[in-house]
This record gives C-alpha cells, structure tokens and sequence, in this order.
C-alpha cells in the first residue's frame, strides 16, 4: 500500500512533521490519518523521553515587551547545539513560551520546584503544567515535547524572569 499525497499533505498540515516521516506514519495505520496522528504524538513523546537526561547549554534568551508596555519577560530557552537555537521553530517557541509567561505569571518552571509545605496548584503556579495559551488540548510540557520531536534535540526552559509596571514580586 502507498499512502495519497492529499493524506501525506494533510498529515504534514496538522502535525507539522517530516514527509517522510508522514508516509511512514501513514503507512503503518494503513491511511488512517487520525491514527497517523496519534502515533506521530507517541513517536515524538518517546523521543523527547530519550533526549529528557541530554544536556542543553547552547540556545537563546528571549524577551518579550507586551503591547501595552507594562508587562515584560525574559526567558532562557535551551538546547543542544547553536544549530537548532538558530531555527524558526526553537525562536517561535521561545516567542511562545515568552508570552506564556507574561499572560499567565508561573512562579516556578515546574513542579519540582514547588515547597513541599505549600498546597498549590500546579498547573496554576509551574510554566510546564499550565495549558498552552494557543492551544489548551496541551501542556506546555506537551509544547516542548512536540518541538523536541521536530528538531531533534532536548529543550529545557532554564530560567525566566516576568516584570509587570507597579507588581511588588
């Protein structure tokens, strides 16, 4: 069996993956492209499970000015290689988690990092637990994990920074 060039084409729209590795997908749940979907997920969560231990020191440090010029983020953003801290996906998800945290305030990157005394809610106070403020179907976790399985290589929000006009924190 070949898979369609409209189902390939659609696969590659909707999960923004290799065509290559569309047709691979395409093939192995016999043109489902639903299934093809949930596959890709699973193969890019087991890839970002593998590079979860790898180091990332290379990368970038984005900053983000809200429009209305109150509310300010800085945020390191890292990788493997100067290579990939160069591509348009590691930028728009640096520009992505950016706005993340000037919309939504995270105290902590995860929730590792919570005090064990304190009764919070992670997916209100930890960046990696919140949803996705472009997509809530998804964690930023899950964000990163996708782009993991795009580019190849570990991400890791290292630190952030948010300022707002007149906020004592």
């Amino acid at each position: 069996m070949k898979a369609s060039i409209e189902a390939v084409k659609e696969l590659r729209k909707r999960t923004n993956v290799s065509i290559a590795d569309c047709n691979k997908a395409l093939l192995a749940t016999g043109g489902d492209i639903d299934k093809a979907v949930e596959l890709l997920k699973q193969r890019g969560a087991a890839i970002a499970e593998k590079k979860r231990d790898v180091a990332a020191m290379e990368g970038i440090v984005e900053a983000y000015i809200h429009h209305n010029k109150r509310v300010g983020v800085l945020l390191e953003l890292n990788c493997e290689t100067d290579f990939v801290a160069r591509t348009a996906e590691f930028r728009e998800l640096a520009h992505d988690l950016a706005m993340q945290i000037a919309a939504t305030s995270p105290q902590f990157t995860s929730s590792d990092e919570l005090p064990p005394n304190l009764e919070l809610d992670p997916q209100t106070v930890c960046l990696l637990s919140q949803p996705f403020i472009k997509d809530p179907t998804k964690t930023v976790q899950q964000v990163i994990a996708d782009t993991i399985a795009k580019v190849g290589e570990n991400i890791r929000v290292r630190r952030f920074a948010r300022f707002e006009l007149g906020a004592d924190h």
